[in-house]
């Protein structure tokens, strides 16, 4: 799903109301429908709604939610923070359909009236004040009212965007926190309802919380057009890899992965991926590790295969596993390959990942110490048959940057070495990017903080392999970008579901191994929605 700024949501509208003939109240309309039925949905109790509206085109789509609150049955106070000869076009027309009398402020005087104050005290709040077209800050009236609302305890539902907030704010750096800007002020929305398109706020703000939903409201593909060659995973996008399989399907059409890893230590590293090889999909799984680490992988599951390779004296996999075509006997016959979970920085084992890449001549996944192996040698990854996934310090191992730049610079960074050494890039991190050569980049909403911790990456590495072998059927279909967007959302919809029996404290790697199931249960279900929901 395409990110779009303001002024392309703009021209989206205008492009459908002109060229496709939806008219521009009919856009409205539908708009203010949405939010009307997402609170209906999620607060069917509420008796009281209030809705703050502005004077441009937030406001107008605030007054369609007022009047389709109130033919719903519920009591409806509205707040029009403008004189009402102010408004016009779309808004004004639908200004004179409100079938309640709204309470007008227009000075901070009338702010302090008992009757404005009367207007928050509901069950819910809509916010309906700023839209995507305003750029901070907020000032004079407005910045009274959303201090205001940021002090009530109802939750607050944002119209297309919270008030205050800067549609196009790239920035998504945790720690880049509002108060110490001292400028933007910005309402704490519960949820937010937004239409057609995402906005690179609704994706990468911080300042942003709650869940986002997406609502069509007429505008055809065709009219959605963006040159920020950004885009946002929706479960649309991955519908072919959570599909049912065919009632004749045998374990010889989701292919065979080799997951070589695992060190002396370190063998739950090359077990976990294995196994989540297995939960995506693979048919079948080796995981060939050091020899006298296999017997530990092998009774991880009794589903997995395995083959001992020879070892270093630290206990890892020696180089001498090529000698006598052992390893490239082991190789052949697999659809994917993964290279790397828990396989040790050791310098002969690293040069024997090298070697392997070098080699490679299928679909390939690296990750973790085998992305270590190319410190300094990153050239030697170039049109190579791979997908990374490395975390900001693998990747400032990669291209010598400081971790802190990468984490400012995330999207930039990922395009850039995705482009330069044509391979594709999973850059993993509160909004995981998948970059592929040719400059787009994918972002990922599902995850949350509970996965900051070991193992994670091991699963997703074998999540990756799994799909890429089971969504393809040849080796162009396997290199394709679906199976990489697959895994990495089903990987964060997985954690946020153990998060939920869990939570985020006592969250562990082998909890996402239960959970994939019902992610992709979820996942298949979503498909069939018309909305689209980003998580928070």
């Amino acid at each position: 799903m395409k990110i779009v700024t303001a002024a392309e949501m703009r021209e989206i509208d205008r492009i459908t109301t002109e060229r496709f003939g939806i008219p521009s109240l009919t856009l409205m309309e539908n708009a203010g429908t949405a939010v009307a039925d997402f609170v209906l949905s999620e607060f069917p109790a509420a008796g009281r709604v209030a809705v703050i509206c502005g004077k441009g085109n937030n406001g107008g789509d605030g007054f369609v939610v007022a009047r389709k609150l109130t033919e719903a049955g519920k009591e409806v106070r509205v707040l029009l923070l403008s004189d009402p000869k102010e408004l016009r076009g779309d808004a004004a027309a639908m200004f004179k359909k409100l079938p309640i009398k709204p309470v007008v402020i227009r000075t901070s005087e009338e702010f302090q009236s008992q009757q404005s104050v009367a207007v928050f005290e509901c069950a819910v709040l809509v916010d309906a004040i700023l839209g995507t077209g305003f750029r901070p800050p907020v000032t004079g009236l407005y910045a009274e009212v959303i201090q205001h609302l940021s002090k009530l305890d109802a939750p607050i539902i944002a119209v297309d965007i919270p008030s205050g907030l800067d549609a196009d704010a790239m920035n998504n750096v945790e720690n880049d926190n509002v108060e110490n800007k001292g400028a933007q002020l910005v309402i704490p929305a519960r949820a937010t309802v937004t239409f057609t398109a995402p906005r690179p706020a609704h994706v990468f703000s911080p300042l942003l919380k709650g869940p986002v939903v997406i609502s069509p409201i007429g505008s055809p593909e065709e009219a959605i057009q963006s040159e920020l060659n950004l885009e946002v995973i929706a479960p649309r996008d991955i519908a072919r890899c959570v599909a049912p399989r065919t009632r004749e399907a045998n374990k010889g059409d989701f292919g065979h992965v080799l997951i070589i890893g695992g060190s002396l230590g370190k063998a739950g590293a090359a077990a976990m991926a294995g196994m989540a090889a297995l939960r995506a999909g693979a048919g079948l799984v080796t995981v060939a590790t050091p020899k006298s680490v296999q017997p530990t992988v092998a009774a991880f599951a009794p589903e997995l295969m395995t083959e001992p390779l020879p070892e270093t004296e630290e206990g890892t996999i020696s180089l001498t596993a090529l000698e006598y075509g052992r390893l490239e006997k082991i190789i052949q016959g697999k659809t994917v390959i993964a290279i790397g979970p828990g396989i040790s920085r050791n310098a002969d084992t690293a040069e024997l990942v090298r070697i392997l890449v070098k080699q490679a001549d299928r679909p390939t996944v690296l990750d973790a110490d085998g992305l270590n192996a190319f410190q300094g040698q990153a050239q030697q990854l170039t049109n190579r048959p791979v997908v990374i996934t490395p975390h900001p310090g693998e990747m400032s191992r990669l291209t010598g940057l400081e971790t802190s730049h990468i984490q400012r610079n995330r999207i930039h960074v990922a395009r850039d070495f995705a482009n330069k050494h044509r391979i594709t890039v999973v850059l993993k991190g509160h909004r995981t990017l998948i970059a592929e050569p040719g400059g787009k980049v994918w972002a990922n909403t599902t995850g949350n903080p509970g996965m900051a911790t070991g193992g994670m990456g091991d699963i997703l590495t074998g999540m990756l392999a799994g799909l890429m072998a089971s969504c393809g059927r040849n080796k162009e279909s396997r290199m394709s970008l679906l199976p990489v967007l697959a895994a990495v959302h089903l990987h964060g919809l997985a954690g946020d579901i153990s998060c939920e029996m869990m939570g985020e404290h006592s969250l562990v790697a082998t909890d996402l191994l239960g959970a994939l199931p019902e992610a992709f249960r979820r996942a298949r279900a979503s498909n069939q929605d018309d909305t689209v929901l980003l998580n928070p």
